[in-house]
């Protein structure tokens, strides 16, 4: 694949407006033995700005969100707004200012955290290369320096596709280098420089990723070792299995001590969903 059908392709990413890309249709549960004469069914979608290497997704029990799914949009959710009504007290914040279905989704069942005891996690599933995710980067600076000492920021790559699993692998890089400083530069050197730091293999991805690194003062022979690391593939394994059991559909997507998930759409706007994201982290810290 040419430079141009990369760059093509991550642009049709960008325009897709962060959201998982569609499904490959699938094939009727039951189907007549092939013959000659029986038509064959359509060929998958191609997975957009190819990568090699990308493992396949690992098997992992999704939770159940309390909401009409996403694919489903026509749909009341009627079953679903009844578990929401049936939760209780203790699964909801007080009545007033937020309601549960509507400006946040309980979990179910909640899941496991990877914060010390004493904190509540503020997980935010992102990716680089979504411009939205640009977009909230000075508010989620400004509320780290506000925000209560109780609540403990986590990030999370979204691993769609293997431009995604590219842009997850440099950002674990910077972290196991004590690096993650970088976010922001690596935000800037693909919205504003349109430079992708990926390749059409992994070979092209780790050279503009060096490239990246040694620009940014990084050893380019340390990034390397860091990058091929048992450490950061845990962490790719990981962000894989986060993005398959809370089946993210749309990034930034934020998840607060495993029990709730909200996003800027379903807040309001930006600063309703930083007020949000503090409301529902000291309800879970005055509970424990």
């Amino acid at each position: 694949m040419s430079r141009a059908l990369l760059t093509a392709s991550f642009l049709a990413l960008i325009v897709s407006a962060c959201s998982r890309p569609p499904p490959p249709p699938t094939s009727p549960a039951v189907s007549p033995p092939a013959s000659p004469t029986t038509p064959q069914a359509a060929p998958a979608v191609s997975a957009p700005a190819a990568v090699p290497g990308t493992a396949a997704a690992p098997a992992t029990a999704p939770v159940t969100a309390l909401a009409p799914a996403a694919e489903e949009p026509d749909e009341p959710g009627a079953a679903s707004l009844s578990k929401l009504a049936a939760l209780s007290p203790e699964q909801q914040l007080p009545g007033g200012r937020w309601v549960a279905g509507t400006h946040y989704i309980p979990i179910v069942p909640p899941q496991p955290t990877s914060v010390s005891a004493g904190k509540v996690e503020v997980m935010e599933v992102f990716w680089f290369g979504c411009p939205h995710c640009y977009a909230l980067e000075p508010e989620i600076a400004r509320w780290l320096k506000s925000k209560p000492k109780y609540e403990e920021f986590v990030r999370v790559p979204v691993m769609w596709g293997p431009v995604h699993r590219g842009h997850a692998h440099l950002f674990y890089t910077l972290q196991a280098l004590g690096h993650d400083d970088l976010d922001g530069k690596v935000f800037t050197t693909i919205h504003e420089d349109h430079n992708l730091l990926v390749g059409n293999t992994d070979e092209e991805t780790l050279a503009a990723q060096m490239a990246f690194a040694k620009a940014n003062g990084l050893d380019p022979e340390a990034f390397r070792k860091a990058w091929s690391s048992f450490g950061v593939n845990a962490s790719l394994q990981r962000a894989q299995e986060i993005t398959d059991r809370y089946q993210v559909d749309g990034v930034p997507l934020v998840i607060v001590n495993g029990k709730y998930s909200t996003d800027v759409g379903k807040a309001g706007d930006e600063a309703k969903l930083f007020a949000l994201i503090n409301d529902l982290a000291a309800f879970e810290h005055q509970r424990h």
